[in-house]
């Protein structure tokens, strides 16, 4: 066990401390970026940053309702114009939840006795994200849906190839993972950015990566994970689907895991660019993101299977989609690598044309769900499970590379424009036959199977309520869906 892992490990196991002050899986986290943030200022020599009697040895130096007390005060200030743009960003509205004196003072004394020497010799940066990590895996906490697997974020990361000097965007941020893996990519690529100019180090750190996070609790956490792995970029509190969207700068490089669901009660992005007006989150996402990069400019894109058939709006989407920009592969992922585990997801590769028609000529498709394992606590994923994909895709980011269809037996298989047309612009395309099905073996947990059809409830209720909204406006919208049990609520996988 690694040092990092063991302070993952104690920290995490803190959290059993504070059930009985009532505190969730995720206040907790946000508590512990806090305390984390001063521990590592210091640890780092970065206490000119907060204001002066401001530190985490003034925390430590109180004692009982004393320290409360004065812990509550803190964020305050913390929050105020008194500091700098990025801690003012991460204790904005800070409040803590903590009721009890005993259970900070416990929380205090136990992360000052952590080995921080070890930590900061195997990254500061490590020991956050394996936090993250840690809340993300705890189904009760609920974290995993909006925590994107770091083995296919890595698989993403190098198969799009970073460059410096790259406009990278994320549009909907989560707690990082994108943006960092792409730096990490390149600083092991540049000897950690020393081999580039000071001028192209500056870029790096300040302009390369940015984006929105549209909840500020998860923005805290974003920010704190940025700011462990030296990263200064714009990733603000914002809604890539409002009029603050289009601002953002063209991109190189999109990478994303998009929210999940619909916006309430089934209205339209309040932006007014989109050609194609829809409540589906994704499908306005997915305009933005190819309509945000540079002519030639690349994306790998996180999106539920609904993306690829559904009809009326999603099917001119797509079409649009696959005239602009070369959408040259899909990976069918497997189950079970979200939150919810019965949403089916595949992450599309496209490149932005020079021109704005005719740009998609063939599409490759990669199977890695078809009799494959559920992924989850028994069988984690692990990045040697995108091997085969891997090796399929090629060297070449923008799908360039040879490449062998493997036919019906196969799980790499291409298909031509004409062929996707006369399917009426479907690309849910499947051709193993599942196996499990077959033996009955192996069948998803009956749990999984609910949520599957919840799911599929949730999609049919969400086009009848923007139907509704748009005949009958949004109080009609609601009731379609109380009829059905269904309450209009927003989520990420």
């Amino acid at each position: 066990m690694t040092a990092t892992t063991d302070i993952v490990q104690k920290l995490w196991s803190l959290c059993h401390v504070l059930r009985d002050d009532g505190i969730t899986y995720l206040q907790y986290v946000t508590e512990l970026t806090y305390l984390l943030f001063l521990k590592m200022m210091q640890e780092t020599g970065n206490e000119s940053q907060l204001p002066a009697g401001y530190c985490w040895n003034d925390l430590v130096g109180r004692d009982g309702v004393e320290q409360l007390t004065f812990y509550r005060s803190l964020l305050l200030m913390l929050g105020s114009e008194d500091t700098s743009p990025r801690v003012q960003a991460i204790f904005a509205n800070a409040q803590t939840a903590l009721k009890q004196p005993r259970i900070l003072k416990k929380l205090v004394q136990n992360i000052d006795e952590l080995d921080w020497y070890s930590a900061k010799a195997e990254g500061l940066g490590d020991l956050y994200e394996g936090l993250l990590e840690k809340n993300a895996s705890e189904k009760k906490s609920g974290a995993g849906q909006y925590f994107t697997p770091r083995p296919l974020i890595d698989c993403m990361v190098a198969l799009m190839q970073p460059q410096p000097g790259e406009l990278v965007q994320d549009p909907a941020a989560g707690t990082g993972g994108f943006l960092i893996a792409a730096d990490r990519y390149i600083k092991q690529r540049t000897d950690d950015l020393f081999e580039l100019s000071e001028a192209e180090q500056v870029f790096q750190r300040q302009q390369a990566f940015y984006g929105f996070k549209l909840v500020q609790d998860a923005h805290r956490l974003l920010l704190m994970n940025m700011v462990l792995h030296g990263i200064e970029g714009a990733v603000t509190l914002g809604d890539t689907l409002s009029p603050d969207g289009q601002r953002l700068a063209k991109a190189n490089l999109i990478l994303t895991n998009p929210p999940f669901g619909t916006k309430k009660g089934g209205g339209l992005p309040s932006r007014d660019d989109f050609t194609y007006g829809t409540s589906n989150k994704q499908l306005a996402f997915l305009q933005h993101i190819y309509r945000s990069l540079k002519p030639g400019g690349r994306a790998a894109v996180v999106l539920p299977d609904n993306v690829l058939f559904e009809d009326g709006q999603g099917r001119q989407i797509r079409t649009d989609l696959m005239d602009k920009c070369n959408l040259h592969t899909i990976l069918r992922l497997p189950t079970g690598i979200f939150y919810a585990q019965g949403v089916k997801t595949n992450v599309l590769f496209f490149q932005r044309g020079m021109t704005e028609k005719g740009n998609t000529q063939a599409i490759w498709i990669y199977d890695m769900r078809t009799n494959m394992p559920s992924f989850g606590k028994r069988i984690p994923l692990t990045r040697s499970h995108f091997q085969g994909f891997e090796q399929c895709y090629g060297d070449d980011p923008n799908g360039g590379s040879p490449r062998l269809d493997q036919g019906e037996e196969g799980r790499f298989r291409c298909f031509t424009r004409e062929q996707i047309a006369k399917r009426g612009e479907n690309l849910d395309i499947s051709w193993l036959r599942d196996e499990s099905l077959q033996s009955g073996d192996d069948l998803p947990e009956p749990e999984a199977i609910a949520v599957e059809i919840m799911e599929k409830l949730r999609f049919a209720t969400k086009e009848m309520e923007a139907l509704m909204v748009l005949l009958e406006g949004e109080e009609a919208a609601q009731a379609v869906s109380a009829s059905v049990g269904l309450p209009t609520v927003e989520y990420r996988h």
